[in-house]
């Protein structure tokens, strides 16, 4: 009995001890929440899909018998699940692209339990950023934007957000490493510049804060590594990315992207040996366009760019996902390549779409424009592809034909008769004299996809 009294006061003497260490202690992690959590938000987006006046169902025979093929399945609801945070007490929200895109209902819920209608104000696919507006007459919560120009690996990163649905879930971890690439799962290119940190990331995390310990945004939470392949390993949009996209939207309903006028291709050994390149990596140009910002800057046909400002360009994916990231009449630095010779070259990017001639009319709730040089070294286009890109598209042709910006039409069939599209000429002088009750069919391009038809029945604007 003495024995056992001995051990059980031994016992309680030591879990008293523990049970003191730290006393009073409270994570910094829990006033970061604290602070952070209120201004997170849950995102429901719906995207409603129907069946319209362009759709007829004798077209699918008709088709079979001039085109082959079948028409698509009909699209159905479809609920996306995401986050975001408010950074504008006048109700501005951040997230991803790809939670809220081809959406016709949004809605956002708070920490609190309330709910709001959002709507769109604008977004980016390249960029994967869009900006959503709540209107309420409640003083809202936001989320300073830090700088993330600023980070250093190694520092603390808290996520929070709403993974596979459970809302306002908090994981903790540290900026692993900076300036990541990784390709996005529709092969549409590059993610660039990423933060990447170990705090645990799974879908329904996108568009959430990715904060540090004096709970300021550093990035926004977007993507993860295949869990087959590795685990805890998430990526983030560096903030500073997504304060140039949203002052932009917000105060021109939209982000005019950079534009060089180049078309480049990777260099490797074959271009090397065949063409005496005395550097093994970067990105060849192949064709500089006329009047463009790389030809005022001195940029000229077989010159090798290995630099753009600090970062360093081994392919002519790196120079594109990355020109992506900057906004038009922005100023940037070129390293260059010529022959062995180094040199540095300033140039003032322009806007893109000030280069671009687009088509005056609308044709089947379908707006296009010409291709450009870059659209050529973006997409991996062939010189001599032709065709038109798809610019805007209206949500009910959409819903029926299955086209998304970026598409390139390069022919049309109208009652079996199929023309070439190689201008935006071509395009208009056929779109435009499609008469009422016509049955047309579109050859597109799509870069992850390929060559496809798209049909429909015309009945008329």
């Amino acid at each position: 009995m003495r024995k056992l009294i001995a051990v059980l006061s031994v016992l309680f003497i030591s879990i008293g001890m523990f049970a003191y260490v730290n006393e009073g202690y409270v994570s910094p992690v829990v006033n970061v929440v604290k602070y952070a959590s209120p201004a997170v938000v849950n995102i429901e987006a719906v995207g409603k899909s129907q069946q319209s006046s362009l759709y007829d169902p004798y077209f699918d025979d008709f088709f079979k018998r001039f085109f082959g093929g079948e028409l698509p399945d009909t699209q159905k609801d479809v609920t996306a699940i995401g986050s975001g945070f408010i950074f504008d007490k006048a109700g501005y929200i951040l997230t991803n692209y790809h939670v809220v895109e081809n959406s016709n209902k949004i809605t956002v819920s708070m920490a609190d339990g309330k709910k709001f209608d959002a709507k769109l104000v604008g977004g980016d696919s390249e960029l994967d950023l869009a900006v959503i507006k709540i209107e309420t007459q409640t003083d809202l919560p936001v989320l300073e934007l830090g700088d993330s120009d600023k980070i250093n690996i190694g520092e603390w990163a808290v996520a929070i957000g709403n993974p596979l649905g459970l809302k306002h879930t908090v994981t903790l971890g540290v900026v692993s490493a900076l300036n990541r690439r990784i390709a996005k799962p529709d092969g549409s290119g590059y993610y660039v510049d990423l933060i990447q940190t170990d705090a645990a990331i799974n879908p329904g995390n996108s568009g959430g804060p990715l904060v540090n310990i004096h709970a300021q945004v550093m990035g926004i939470n977007t993507a993860i590594i295949n869990t087959s392949e590795g685990v805890n390993l998430g990526f983030a949009i560096p903030i500073n990315i997504a304060k140039r996209f949203a002052s932009s939207i917000i105060k021109d309903g939209k982000f005019e992207k950079a534009y060089l006028g180049v078309v480049v291709q990777t260099v490797n050994e074959e271009l090397v040996k065949a063409l005496g390149l005395k550097v093994e990596t970067g990105a060849l140009i192949s064709d500089v366009e006329k009047d463009s910002p790389a030809e005022k800057a001195g940029i000229k046909t077989g010159d090798v760019i290995v630099k753009l400002d600090e970062r360093v360009i081994e392919s002519n994916e790196d120079l594109v996902s990355y020109l992506r990231a900057y906004s038009a009449n922005t100023k940037a630095t070129i390293v260059i390549n010529r022959k062995g010779q180094e040199l540095k070259l300033n140039v003032i990017l322009s806007s893109k779409e000030s280069k671009i001639v687009t088509a005056k009319k609308s044709y089947f709730g379908i707006t296009v424009r010409e291709i450009t040089a870059d659209d050529i070294s973006e997409m991996g286009l062939k010189k001599d592809l032709g065709g038109v890109m798809v610019e805007t598209i209206s949500s009910s042709s959409q819903s029926i034909l299955g086209l998304k910006t970026g598409d390139i039409i390069t022919s049309i069939a109208v009652n079996g008769k199929e023309s070439k599209i190689t201008t935006l000429k071509d395009w208009e002088s056929v779109a435009s004299t499609v008469k009422k009750d016509s049955y047309v069919a579109l050859l597109v391009y799509r870069k992850s996809y390929g060559n496809f038809y798209t049909k429909f029945y015309y009945r008329g604007e």
